[in-house]
């Protein structure tokens, strides 16, 4: 009969080789009340990383849907069916993100200026004009709620330069 620590090690090597296999194995022994013979450490670096996948996915939306708003202000002629364009779309999957891990508004309220940053960059190579960065506020000028009201159409967020119509 295998020692419990030769079963924990070979499901550890395992998690190399397999990770399926590792997944299903584990849960099967976490259900079955198995902890000690489970693979803790990688159990938890696991957990960790769902988390992790949730909040890099909540800024790679928040970036884009604060870009396609900046634009829709620079360019509101590109947006005129606000509610079938990307921002509609980002904020559909950004209440899916949230409904399912509501802590992440708290991470989006917190990281708003970083996630802004990033936007108004990504927001100068789409207008594509002659602007630069310059051209968008230097903070963000949307608050958490009207990034995600989906009623709220790009061109009435906030108060824009004149409109380029490119």
């Amino acid at each position: 009969m295998q020692s419990q620590r030769t079963r924990t090690t070979d499901l550890a090597a395992l998690h190399g080789q397999d990770f399926f296999a590792w997944t299903q194995r584990n849960a099967r022994l976490l259900r079955a009340g198995r902890v000690r013979e489970s693979d803790i450490p990688h159990i938890a670096e696991a957990i960790e990383d769902l988390g992790k996948q949730d909040l890099k996915e909540l800024h790679r939306r928040v970036r884009s849907l604060l870009a396609h708003l900046l634009v829709g202000q620079l360019q509101p002629a590109k947006y005129a069916h606000w509610r079938l364009s990307p921002i509609s779309e980002e904020r559909i999957w950004l209440d899916g993100l949230l409904g399912h891990s509501p802590s992440l508004k708290i991470k989006l309220a917190n990281e708003l200026p970083v996630y802004y940053a990033e936007a108004a960059r990504l927001a100068t190579a789409m207008a594509r004009t002659p602007h630069g960065r310059e051209w968008f506020p230097a903070e963000c000028p949307f608050t958490v709620e009207q990034i995600l009201d989906s009623g709220v159409p790009a061109a009435a967020t906030m108060k824009r330069p004149d409109a380029i119509t490119a």
